[in-house]
C-alpha cells in the first residue's frame, strides 16, 4: 500500500512521516517528502533530529527519484542538509559504503545539467560532503 505523502506543517509532523518511511524503507515515499518540501526548510524541519539513517535514504531517494526528473532540487536538497544540526556528526559516522552512495548521487548532478546549479558549486558542495 502506498504511503499519502502531505506536507508537513512543523517539525513534529516531519519527523513523524520521516519515521514512518525510514522504518518501511519506503524511498519512494521520501522521495514525495522531499518533492513537496522547500529544501530551505529543511534545517528547520529536521531540527535536531538528522541521523545517519535519515540521511542515508534521503541520499537514496534523491539519487533514485529526484536526480533523474529534476537535479536542481536534488542539488537544493543536498545543499540544505548540509546546514541541518548535526550534519557534521552524522557526515563523520558514515560508513565507507554509505559514503559511496552519496558520490553515486554527486556523480549523477554533475552530469545532469541544471539552472540551479553550476559544476563549480557542485565541487564545492561536494567538498562539505568531504568527498
Amino acid at each position: 500500500e502506498k504511503l499519502l505523502v502531505l506536507e508537513p506543517s512543523n517539525a513534529y509532523d516531519f519527523g513523524q512521516i520521516i519515521n514512518t518511511v525510514n522504518a518501511n524503507k519506503d524511498k519512494a515515499a521520501c522521495a514525495d517528502l522531499l518533492t513537496i518540501t522547500d529544501p530551505k526548510t529543511l534545517p528547520v524541519l529536521l531540527s535536531n533530529k538528522l541521523e545517519g539513517e535519515i540521511l542515508l535514504i534521503f541520499i537514496q531517494s534523491l539519487k533514485h527519484y529526484v536526480a533523474g526528473r529534476d537535479p536542481g532540487l536534488a542539488y537544493q536538497h543536498l545543499f540544505y542538509l548540509s546546514k541541518a544540526e548535526r550534519f557534521k556528526v552524522v557526515l563523520a559516522l558514515l560508513s565507507k559504503n554509505e559514503k559511496e552512495e552519496v558520490q553515486q548521487l554527486f556523480n549523477l548532478l554533475s552530469e545532469s545539467q541544471s539552472d540551479q546549479y553550476s559544476l563549480e558549486d557542485l565541487e564545492s558542495l561536494r567538498k562539505v560532503y568531504e568527498l
